[in-house]
C-alpha cells in the first residue's frame, strides 16, 4: 500500500502502474489538506485572491459575486472539457492521476479531501477517465486534460471501466464512488498544473529505460556474431573519458560479454610478435561505428534519461498550482508554477535520444542484412535460395521508414510556442505535445528494435555456434526463438514482429 506522506519515488509509479499497487491517504497527508482548507477558506474572506472571486485568465479583472463561487468552478471545468484527437491510452492517464494527486496532497492548493479521496478511488478500482491528446498548451497547466480529469472528479464525463466507454455517473453508482465536493478552488486546484505531461514523461521514462537496456542487449550480441575486438569497450579506454552515462554502458556490455568465447583480444591477433608482417588485413582492424562506438553513442542516452528523471520527479513533488496556499506563512502567492518548460524541454531531448538509438539500431541492423559489410551472413540473412526467397529484406523498409518518421518528429516542441488566451498565455511550453510525441518515437523505436532482435536471431540460427553465445545471450535467445522462428521459406511476419515488439516492451533485458 503506497502511502502518500511522503515523496514520491520513481519506482512507486512502476508499482501503481504495472503492479497495481494501492494508495491511501495517511495521517499527515489529511492534516495537511485540512489545513489548507480551513485556511484559505478563512483568508480568503474580504480579499480578491484569483480563482475563488474573480475570473480566469484574462478574465480576472470580473470579480465573481459570492453566490456564484461554486458555479465558477463548475463552468471552467465544463467550458474546458473540449479535448480532440485520440484518447490517452490507460496507462498514461492513470500516471496522470497519481502525479495530480501527489501535488495537490501537498497541502499548497487548498482543496477539500474530498478531491483527493475520489482520485484514490479511481486509481485503486481502475476506473479511467476519457482524456483525449489534443488540448493544453502547457503553460497554465495541462488545462483541457485536466479539465477532463476534474469532469469526472464532479461525476460527469465518461470513464473506462473493465474496457468499456461508459458514462461516469454510472460507474460511480455501481462501484458508489463519491463525487469530489467543490467548496473554494477545486476545479482550478485539480486543472491549473503539470500533471498530464508529468504523468506521460514518466511512463516514457520507464518504456525509455527498457528499450535502451535492449539496445545494450543487441549491441553486445552483434560484437559476438562479427567476433569483434574487445578493447573498444574497456575500463581503460572508456574510464580516459568522464562522461558516466558512456562508463556505465561500456560496463554493462562487459558485463553481458564477460563469459562469451567469440570476442576477441587484441593482444593475441594484432600485437603479438609477427602481426606486423603482413601488408593486408581481410578481418577490419577496428569494427564500423555502430559497433565500436556503442559507449559513445548510447552514454549520453543514458545520461539524458538520468537527468529527465531527476527533473520529472521533481517536477511531480513539487506544487504546480496557482496560487500557492501556504499555511506557514499564512498568505497566498500568485505566480507561474504551472508552467510546463521544465517537462517540456525534458521530453524534447529525450525524444532526440530515443531517436537517436532507434538511429543506432537501424544502422546496426543495416550492418548484419548488407552481406558485402559483414562478410559473414548471406544477403539479408536469406536461408532460402537467393534470388527466390527474399529473408528480412522485406522487414528492413519498416524499420527504415519508422526511424525516419523518428527524425523529423524530434523537431523540439520547447520552441514552438503560440501565444493564447488573449495573449494572456502570451509564452508557453507545449509540454503535453512534447511528451506525447516523445510517446509515439518510444513506441516506434521498439518497431526498430524489433526488426533489430529478429534479424539477430536470424543471424544465430545461420552461425550455429550457441555454445560460444555468452550467458546474457543465450539467457533471452530461448525466448526469442519462440517468438520468430528460424526463416527458410518465406512467410507475413508482421504477427511475429509485432508480438517481438510487445515482448521488447513488457519485458527486461536484463
Amino acid at each position: 500500500m503506497l502511502n502518500l506522506d511522503n515523496a514520491l519515488e520513481f519506482s512507486d509509479f512502476y508499482h501503481v502502474l504495472f503492479e497495481n499497487e494501492k494508495i491511501e491517504l495517511g495521517e499527515a497527508t489529511l492534516k495537511r489538506l485540512d489545513s489548507s482548507f480551513e485556511f484559505l477558506k478563512n483568508f480568503s474572506q474580504n480579499k480578491i485572491i484569483y480563482g475563488v472571486n474573480t475570473g480566469f485568465g484574462p478574465m480576472a479583472q470580473y470579480r465573481i459575486d459570492d453566490d456564484d463561487k461554486i458555479k465558477l468552478q463548475l463552468n471552467l471545468i465544463r467550458s474546458h472539457s473540449s479535448g480532440a484527437g485520440a484518447l490517452m491510452e490507460p496507462l498514461y492517464v492513470k500516471a496522470l492521476m497519481l502525479a495530480r494527486l501527489n501535488t495537490l496532497c501537498l497541502g499548497k492548493s487548498g482543496i477539500h479531501k474530498s478531491v483527493a479521496e475520489t482520485l484514490i478511488a479511481l486509481i485503486n478500482k481502475d476506473v479511467i477517465p476519457v482524456i483525449f491528446e489534443h488540448g493544453g498548451v502547457g503553460a497554465s497547466g495541462d488545462l483541457v486534460q485536466l479539465a477532463h480529469l476534474a469532469l469526472v472528479l464532479i461525476g460527469e464525463g465518461e470513464v473506462i471501466y473493465q474496457g468499456e466507454r461508459r458514462d461516469t455517473k454510472l460507474v460511480f453508482r455501481e462501484l458508489k464512488i463519491q463525487p469530489a465536493k467543490i467548496k473554494i478552488r477545486e476545479g482550478l486546484a485539480v486543472m491549473n498544473g503539470t500533471s498530464a505531461m508529468t504523468g506521460i514523461g514518466i511512463v516514457n521514462l520507464i518504456y525509455s529505460k527498457r528499450l535502451l537496456s535492449w539496445a545494450v542487449y543487441c549491441s553486445a550480441v552483434i560484437n559476438e556474431i562479427v567476433e569483434a575486438y574487445d578493447d573498444h569497450l574497456s575500463e581503460e579506454l572508456n574510464a580516459s573519458k568522464l562522461h558516466p552515462g558512456q562508463q556505465r554502458i561500456a560496463r554493462d556490455m562487459r558485463n553481458h560479454l564477460a563469459d562469451s568465447k567469440l570476442t576477441r583480444d587484441r593482444d593475441e591477433h594484432l600485437y603479438s610478435n609477427g602481426a606486423d608482417k603482413n601488408t593486408f588485413f581481410k578481418e577490419k582492424v577496428q569494427e564500423y561505428y555502430s559497433l565500436r562506438c556503442v559507449p559513445q553513442i548510447l552514454g549520453p542516452v543514458s545520461d539524458t534519461l538520468e537527468t529527465s528523471l531527476k527533473i520529472l520527479m521533481e517536477e511531480v513533488n513539487s506544487a504546480n498550482d496557482n496560487p500557492i496556499i501556504d499555511v506557514e506563512t499564512k498568505h497566498v502567492y500568485h505566480g507561474g508554477n504551472f508552467h510546463g518548460d521544465y517537462v517540456s524541454l525534458e521530453m524534447d531531448k529525450v525524444r532526440l535520444a530515443i531517436t537517436k538509438t532507434s538511429m543506432l539500431a537501424e544502422r546496426q541492423l543495416n550492418y548484419l542484412l548488407n552481406a558485402k559489410l559483414n562478410d559473414i551472413l548471406p544477403p539479408f540473412i536469406n536461408m532460402g535460395k537467393l534470388g527466390l526467397n527474399f529473408g528480412m529484406q522485406g522487414a528492413q523498409f519498416t524499420a527504415v521508414s519508422t526511424t525516419a518518421e523518428n527524425q523529423t518528429l524530434s523537431n523540439s516542441m520547447y520552441v514552438h510556442s503560440i501565444p493564447n488566451n488573449n495573449d494572456n498565455q502570451d509564452i508557453v511550453s507545449m509540454g503535453a505535445n512534447a511528451a506525447n510525441m516523445t510517446r509515439k518515437v518510444i513506441d516506434n523505436s521498439f518497431e526498430v528494435l524489433a526488426t533489430e532482435v529478429a534479424t539477430i536471431v536470424q543471424a544465430l540460427y545461420y552461425l550455429d555456434f550457441d555454445d560460444k553465445l555468452s550467458s546474457a545471450t543465450r539467457s533471452k535467445i530461448k525466448d526469442l526463438r519462440q517468438l520468430i522462428p528460424k526463416i527458410k521459406e518465406d512467410r507475413p511476419l508482421y504477427k511475429e514482429m509485432n508480438k517481438l515488439k510487445q515482448y521488447l516492451k513488457n519485458n527486461e533485458a536484463y
